[in-house]
């Protein structure tokens, strides 16, 4: 059950996250990226290029541990994303059409579908990725880094508040499935973003009472801490140039690329039922946010 609440609070994340989207300049299919976080020693280094395949042909960029800190350090502790940039990836771009595609290994705290749900964010499509470390940690230094190869490679510069806004969306969430429970935090984006699109607010204090009033509703209490939380990202969210006709699209590729999962017996009906709530939700939340 824990595993379908881990697929449940990514999918919930797809339309959440989705920020404007770049399109590869030059990227051709078969390309390949490889970040690497700068704390490696050398001989972890060549394990992992050995490990993901890595040839003299492929681009190799550095995650640095300020980097992290750079863009988590608002939304997440410091001991959560540690002193060293060790975990590392390979980005392999794809054909048109073909959506992203996530494994990991050694990989505890961030999961598969957030790193491709922050890609989504940053517009990343059309790519499997890999993402690995010498020994099991959080992951956090690949979120980074695999950010930071989209921007080398597309020679485009994602705006400071784009990138703040994706992090703390993703990483919000997931602090909050660790407080309340992964089942809660989902249920209450969705809910809040569901009376947000049916009842809009026009102050702060309005968006506040409405988080406060879901979360009873729920039977969540909120430390003052997490609404505030809540109340900021909200309102940064509605002011977003958000394309929700792309959100939809990047949703049916991510479902298209769940395969075994979907094809359980005992998920595929709830994922095909959150998944058509969500395009029902974007559906009205696209006239809220493009007023």
């Amino acid at each position: 059950m824990k595993l379908i609440w881990k697929k449940y609070l990514a999918l919930t994340l797809v339309f959440a996250l989705m920020l404007p989207t770049f399109v590869l300049a030059d990227a051709i299919p078969g390309d390949v990226i490889i970040t690497l976080g700068e704390d490696l020693s050398e001989t972890q280094k060549q394990a992992l290029l050995d490990e993901m395949g890595a040839t003299q042909d492929d681009t190799i960029i550095y995650v640095t541990n300020e980097e992290e800190h750079q863009y988590l350090g608002n939304y997440i502790s410091a001991s959560r994303i540690g002193t060293n940039a060790l975990s590392s990836s390979k980005i392999t771009l794809g054909e048109e059409g073909a959506g992203l595609a996530v494994e990991s290994n050694n990989i505890n705290w961030v999961s598969d579908e957030m790193y491709a749900n922050a890609l989504i964010t940053a517009g990343v499509e059309d790519a499997d990725i890999y993402i690995t470390a010498p020994i099991p940690v959080s992951g956090t230094a690949a979120l980074t880094g695999l950010i930071k190869a989209y921007e080398i490679a597309t020679e485009i510069e994602i705006p400071e508040e784009q990138k703040q806004i994706a992090n703390e969306e993703l990483i919000r969430t997931g602090e909050l499935s660790d407080s309340i429970g992964m089942e809660e935090a989902t249920e209450l984006m969705n809910r809040i973003k569901e009376e947000i699109a049916n009842n809009p607010v026009e102050t702060e204090e309005d968006l506040r009472e409405l988080i406060r009033r879901v979360a009873a509703e729920l039977g969540i209490t909120l430390t003052d801490e997490e609404l505030n939380g809540l109340v900021s990202l909200f309102m940064r969210m509605k002011d977003l140039n958000i394309d929700w006709n792309q959100v939809q699209d990047q949703i049916s590729r991510v479902r298209d690329n769940l395969g075994e999962f979907l094809n359980r017996e005992d998920t595929q009906g709830f994922i095909k039922n959150f998944l058509d709530l969500i395009n029902r939700l974007i559906d009205s939340l696209r006239g809220l946010f493009s007023s």
